[in-house]
């Protein structure tokens, strides 16, 4: 839902707020006002194109700003591109998008986009536009309405958007596509296959005739070198060590065991000793394993030139694969190469498994192609059935509004694989015949700017009315704008649009510029757009007006520049009535 939209020196206006609530906000005001001003700007907002001529004269940008209630889709576009969607100044829930524009050096327009205080892109605001408003103008064809809308309208009557059927095909096309890839990639051009086979066939070997034994083998490896590197140091410290510790006549073992002897004779006429010399016994038993321990160390060294020649050679080969097949030389650097051999491994059992690999490869295709078929046929049925439906009532909603039309939904199969989707293989498209006996032909190339506006409008109520106000994961826009939706219509046909209007804002937040009083008298916000003078410059304003002012515009709209009595009382009148 829009809450809130800012103009600031753009076109005529100087600066002006509009606050817009639930339900149906309209906007009158004379013939020149001002009113499509602010269609306008909020359809800059949304990503269409600026112009310096938007830049009021005398000002050096024109900033336009808007706050819109947030949706999850919206959040979901605005994280994919780096927007944090909680970072505003605003309430949580809400996002806020602000464009300024500016005359460059050379007369063009430069401008800069935020959302949510955050540089963006126009793309961007593109991107979003479908998840939070659909704008209407009298002047625009249904281009914008393309066939993707077109599709989900029906979708939304026949409540197929969270329809098993639809999920179905998604999870079909998913896994056709997938398998599709998997062939294509094998059959990628021989050549390149050919070439990869002999690099790999290298590689492959290279590691498998290393035979690595397991992944720390030259951590070991460099422990053990270091040994046998320092072989007659260490057994002379070993040897050193073991016969201080315990064989000479003054080692730590002799020297214990004669003081041993004199704490146990003190100990026999004074207790206290009793705890020393246990703690002499266990400082005994200590040195004497660690000697032991010294010495069998030592006969264990096996100071061999031939082992560490061969151990050099081992981490030699070792290291030359590591700077070949690993990322970054390091502790798992070995396990690296090993797994690189057995991807190689894999790689070149594929490919010699070429064949019988693609045969069943293209049998997955044919039968993941076979269960999409399945699927879009079935959802293919229920939007037949639906198009039926939603064409009978919205044929009858659009001929409401003083039009005599034929309308019908088409729902073209297109079962060649270059037409599946996640969404079907259906191509929705709506069509209409304005005149009796005139063709049906699809709404842009035979429906005027207003006749576009109602057959938009009867869609939507059609939609609203036979979707029976169930809720819906996958939304259409929240807020719909229609521009002078009443053009070339009144009386009965005018009523008829402002029930319709009513109708559909009881789901959907709509924003409607009129000219009728029969329209306005629905409204549940009324904003007046006004022109005025001020210190010798036309401005435009816009402001809510409340209930007593409201009663005297719809007056001005019946009567004209001077509001009678009579108008008045029949301005009451038609608000109570639309109520």
């Amino acid at each position: 839902m829009l809450l809130e939209l800012r103009a600031e020196n753009y076109a005529v206006i100087d600066h002006a707020v509009a606050g817009f609530g639930t339900g149906l906000n309209l906007m009158t005001g004379e013939t020149g006002a001002g009113k499509s001003i602010l269609i306008d700007a909020l359809a800059m907002l949304l990503g269409d194109k600026a112009s310096v001529d938007f830049i009021r004269h005398g000002a050096q940008k024109a900033v336009v700003s808007c706050v819109f209630e947030s949706t999850p889709g919206a959040e979901a576009i605005l994280e994919a591109n780096g927007i944090d969607p909680s970072a505003t100044d605003s309430s949580a829930g809400e996002i806020l998008l602000r464009r300024e524009i500016a005359r460059d050096n050379d007369g063009g327009v430069k401008g800069r986009v935020f959302i949510n205080s955050q540089p963006a892109t126009v793309n961007l605001l593109r991107q979003l536009a479908p998840e939070l408003a659909l704008i209407h103008a009298q002047s625009e064809t249904l281009g914008a309405f393309d066939q993707s809308q077109q599709r989900g309208l029906l979708d939304r009557f026949a409540n197929l958007t969270e329809d098993e059927s639809a999920h179905a095909v998604a999870a079909a096309y998913a896994e056709w596509q997938n398998v599709k890839s998997r062939l294509e990639e094998l059959e990628s051009h021989e050549q390149d296959r050919l070439r990869m086979a002999d690099m790999w066939s290298f590689q492959h070997k290279e590691i498998d005739e290393a035979k690595i034994e397991t992944a720390d083998e030259d951590a070991r490896l460099e422990a053990e070198k270091r040994v046998l590197a320092n072989a007659e140091k260490l057994y002379t410290a070993a040897m050193n060590a073991h016969d201080i510790l315990y064989e000479t006549n003054g080692s730590a073992a002799s020297q214990l065991r004669t003081g041993l002897k004199h704490l146990e004779e003190l100990a026999k006429y004074e207790p206290k000793f009793a705890e020393a010399v246990q703690q002499l016994i266990a400082a005994q038993a200590a040195v004497e394993d660690v000697s032991i321990n010294a010495r069998d160390y030592a006969e264990g060294i096996n100071a061999s030139p031939e082992r560490l020649a061969e151990i050099e050679d081992r981490l030699a080969q070792l290291d030359r694969l590591k700077r070949k097949y690993a990322s970054v030389l390091g502790p798992q650097a070995l396990a690296e190469v090993i797994e690189h051999g057995a991807m190689v491994a894999q790689k070149l059992s594929e490919i010699e498994n070429h064949d019988s690999v693609l045969a069943e490869t293209r049998k997955n295709l044919e039968i993941a192609a076979k269960k999409y078929s399945e699927c879009a046929e079935k959802l293919s049925a229920q939007r037949s059935a639906g198009a039926k439906k939603l064409e009978k009532l919205a044929e009858k909603h659009i001929n409401d509004l003083a039009m005599k039309a034929k309308f019908a939904v088409l729902v073209e199969t297109r079962k060649s694989p270059e037409a599946w989707s996640s969404h079907g293989w259906d191509h929705v498209e709506y069509r209409i015949a304005t005149n009796p006996g005139e063709p049906l032909k699809p709404l842009d190339e035979i429906a005027s700017g207003g006749e576009m506006s109602r057959v938009l409008l009867a869609l939507k109520v059609s939609v609203e009315e036979g979707a029976g106000g169930k809720k819906h994961a996958t939304q259409l826009p929240r807020t719909l704008i229609f521009d002078e939706i009443d053009i070339g219509i009144g009386g009965r046909a005018a009523e008829a649009v402002g029930q319709k209007l009513k109708a559909l804002s009881r789901a959907q937040q709509v924003i409607c510029i009129t000219h009728l009083p029969q329209i306005a008298a629905f409204a549940d916000q009324h904003f007046l757009i006004e022109k005025s003078e001020k210190g010798g410059r036309t401005t435009t304003s816009v402001r809510q007006m409340e209930a007593k002012e409201r009663a005297e515009e719809i007056a001005r709209m019946l009567s004209g520049a001077t509001v009678t009595e009579a108008s008045l009382k029949h301005a009451q009148q038609m608000i109570e009535q639309s109520r």
